[in-house]
């Protein structure tokens, strides 16, 4: 059964007055291609959002038409929402985990409102002076988290099957949207690394063909 998330964290911030409490979580940072991409997601401080968004699972546990549906769902109940994302070339340049920060800094910015306090899946922002906890599975557990878990990944998987599938065909990216399947490995073996490709990932990185 898969469980659902809940308002554990976001209630007693609600209580002490803090309503304008931002959940944030990333998609792709384990890809092999592509950005990793962030969501953030204000939600009203009510707690009849749980019913609202009960279709809201951590985006791994849903299918892709689960995620498209609330995709439109979230936006739509949320108080504020955004995405923001790091490309290939910032990741290469700076590491996974900056690159992911950074994306996650840019979707905070983007809300258009100050948070007045953030729940993050796993990391925490050290340069960012706004009030945070990071939370192991996240996603699992904060249903802000979890929304914004969906934003981001349905935002990549998006640009991945669309965008990047166009501009290179032979990669067959919107079938494994980046990540390391037979099928991209076979790829990278005929046709080496494209430019959206993270070639500090291995194997790219380990293997000299491919550049």
């Amino acid at each position: 059964m898969k469980t659902a998330p809940t308002l554990e964290y976001e209630q007693p911030l609600w209580n002490q007055g803090l309503f304008s409490v931002a959940g944030i979580d990333e998609a792709g940072r384990g890809a092999w291609a592509g950005p990793v991409t962030a969501g953030a997601v204000i939600l009203p401080s009510d707690p009849s959002i749980l019913e609202t968004l009960a279709g809201v699972r951590d985006s791994k546990l849903m299918t892709a038409a689960e995620r498209e549906v609330m995709f439109d769902v979230i936006k739509s109940s949320a108080a504020a929402w955004a995405v923001g994302e790091a490309d290939a070339e910032e990741i290469d340049r700076i590491g996974i985990l900056n690159a992911t920060k950074n994306a996650m800094k840019r979707a905070v910015g983007g809300l258009g409102v100050q948070p007045d306090y953030l729940l993050i899946d796993y990391v925490r922002l050290h340069d960012v002076t706004i009030p945070q906890t990071g939370i192991k599975h996240g996603d699992m557990v904060s249903l802000s988290i979890a929304c914004a878990s969906v934003l981001a990944k349905v935002t990549r998987d998006r640009f991945m099957r669309t965008t990047a599938a166009e501009l290179y065909p032979q990669y067959h990216f919107e079938q494994h949207k980046g990540y390391g399947t037979k099928l991209h490995q076979e790829a990278l073996a005929q046709y080496g690394a494209s430019p959206i490709h993270r070639h500090s990932f291995r194997p790219l990185a380990t293997d000299l063909r491919l550049f």
